[in-house]
């Protein structure tokens, strides 16, 4: 899948906000590390993902 322009600017800084979220939440390493590696291989999808069941999302539904 190809991002260009706008539209890949903005995904790109999605993609960097929710990285440096994933590391500094409270999550396990071993949790981050497959957050971030799972953001960095399908930036949209793992992006929308993190988003919805990611760790930060679970403690606000608790």
């Amino acid at each position: 899948m190809e991002y260009a322009g706008i539209g890949g600017f903005i995904l790109l800084v999605l993609n960097v906000w929710a990285i440096v979220s994933i590391l500094s939440s409270q999550a396990s390493t071993g949790k981050k590390v497959l957050w971030t590696i799972f953001v960095l291989v399908l930036p949209l999808i793992g992006f929308i993902a993190w988003l919805l069941v990611g760790p930060r999302a679970a403690e606000a539904r608790a």
